[in-house]
């Protein structure tokens, strides 16, 4: 990542911490990181025909260009597409947006494994575990 113009987008419903659900969130913050520094960071909000489970093709405007989607928890479709397009989906349990991006930086960042285990509690719609609890 160091040399590199990126941006990190997390999902942030609440504006305030990671939240879960990334196809349906409508709100992320987006971190502008250049060299490996962190440059700028702003609030972005998308229409609900422009959510991630909506827009099955391109990621709407204001998420274009970002090279790494930041989140508590995803549908294995979502991983599978962000994947196909180059970006970098990363499950986590960190809440806190601005410490998950600086551990992200510094290559510290907890992630979720990505085997897709179902999380019965999210409908039968296939999310990944959004806890890191083990099956017995």
């Amino acid at each position: 990542m160091k040399g590199q113009i990126m941006q990190i987008a997390v999902t942030s419903q609440n504006r305030k911490t990671i939240t879960e659900h990334a196809g349906k969130c409508r709100k992320f913050w987006i971190y502008d990181v250049e060299k490996g520094v962190l440059t700028g960071k702003r609030l972005v909000e998308v229409s609900i025909e422009q959510s991630l489970h909506a827009s099955a093709g391109q990621l709407a405007e204001p998420l274009a260009g970002i090279n790494t989607l930041i989140t508590r928890g995803m549908g294995p479709g979502l991983y599978e597409r962000l994947i196909q397009s180059g970006i970098l989906p990363v499950v986590t349990m960190e809440d806190d947006p601005d410490a998950a991006v600086s551990a992200m930086l510094s290559n510290t960042l907890s992630r979720l494994p990505v085997a897709r285990r179902i999380d019965p509690s999210c409908h039968a719609h296939g999310h990944f575990s959004h806890t890191a609890r083990q099956s017995p």
